[in-house]
């Protein structure tokens, strides 16, 4: 592996690290290591201590190692006669993206060295996706791709419907499988791509009905499950010829010859395949704007009509009877005051 000369100083003093810049999957294991080198006279028992560090307390750089968010994740190697040191971290969060320092000192008061600038590092999710290329009329070449660029200890292994069939970053596939496949950091099973496979279980349906009157419109809309998305024709039985493209597909004024039985093919890069027969009839001429429209007018029509009838049906039938005036009081007392003979009987 080569390595990256990341600073020199006059006096000897220096740190290489192999890479400036690593990205790893969450969950993942992290690997950064260097190279360090001190003046000829500096004897290598001379170095007391020698650690990585992202912090710094007081103007000080504090050990990775005594960081609780770090806490049973971090492991160095360090070897003297190479003057190598490694940072393992496992288990990979997003926190903890920063930037990596090596530091060493020897016994000597003050005289200490860090690696500056360090490594940056980028935790982020996997990102794989399987990238899907046709080598031929009968194979596919599917890739694995991430996307962040992983360290280079990084491997691939594949799986066909949950089983694990090759390590590598390529698999070649026959076209037209029903199989589904994906592409997982190897001993991190849960950091997996998308599975990609072929068009399957396609259904049709139809809006707003399959029977229409001449003159109507009518949607048929197909849906599959496919990744990647698939892509919808439309047929009618017995012809070659496609009548339409897309997921919908709308007939506008509908009539007798458009009568018959439709299905849509459904195509992505894995393959292809048919729904079933949907059959569309027609029950006669009409249209939905008179069927719809002419019927609302028709009945708000009437609804006008009985309520202004209905004053007049009931004054037809109950006509008012003229009140009866009473008599004054010029008329009472004048009835009253009329003289009227008085019959007079004597009974001896």
């Amino acid at each position: 592996m080569c390595c990256v000369t990341v600073i020199q100083s006059q006096d000897g003093w220096r740190v290489d690290y192999y890479e400036t810049d690593i990205c790893a999957a969450k969950g993942s294991r992290v690997y950064i290591s260097c190279i360090y080198t001190h003046p000829p006279g500096i004897d290598p028992s001379d170095i007391k201590d020698r650690f990585w560090f992202i912090k710094e307390k007081d103007g000080e750089p504090v050990d990775l190692k005594t960081d609780s968010e770090y806490s049973g994740r971090v492991k160095y190697e360090c070897f003297s006669n190479s003057k190598s040191c490694y940072l393992t971290i496992t288990d990979v969060r997003e926190s903890d993206s920063a930037e990596y320092k090596f530091t060493f000192m020897t016994n000597q008061p003050g005289e200490k060295y860090t690696g500056s600038p360090g490594v940056t590092l980028s935790v982020t999710d996997s990102g794989l996706q399987v990238q899907v290329r046709r080598s031929d009329s009968t194979w596919l070449e599917l890739t694995c791709h991430s996307s962040c660029v992983l360290s280079d200890r990084a491997e691939y292994e594949w799986s066909k419907n949950e089983e694990i069939i090759k390590r590598g970053s390529s698999l070649r596939v026959s076209s037209g499988s029903t199989d589904r496949y994906f592409c997982y950091l190897r001993g991190y099973w849960n950091q997996r791509s998308p599975a990609v496979y072929g068009p399957q279980r396609l259904s049709v349906s139809v809006s707003p009905s399959a029977v229409m009157l001449e003159g109507d419109s009518v949607t048929l809309t197909c849906s599959a499950d496919a990744n990647p998305a698939a892509n919808y024709t439309w047929y009618k039985e017995h012809e070659d010829s496609p009548r339409a493209s897309g997921q919908n597909f709308t007939i506008t004024n509908f009539t007798a010859e458009h009568s018959g039985n439709y299905y849509c093919e459904a195509q992505n890069e894995m393959g292809r395949s048919n729904s079933t027969l949907l059959r569309i009839t027609s029950s006669g001429k009409g249209g939905s704007t008179w069927s719809t429209t002419a019927i609302i007018v028709i009945s708000v029509l009437l609804l006008i009509i009985i309520i202004l009838a209905v004053p007049y049906i009931k004054w037809r039938m109950f006509p008012e009877r003229p009140e009866q005036r009473p008599e004054n009081d010029t008329q009472v007392r004048r009835k009253s005051s009329v003289w009227r003979p008085v019959r007079t009987f004597i009974i001896s």
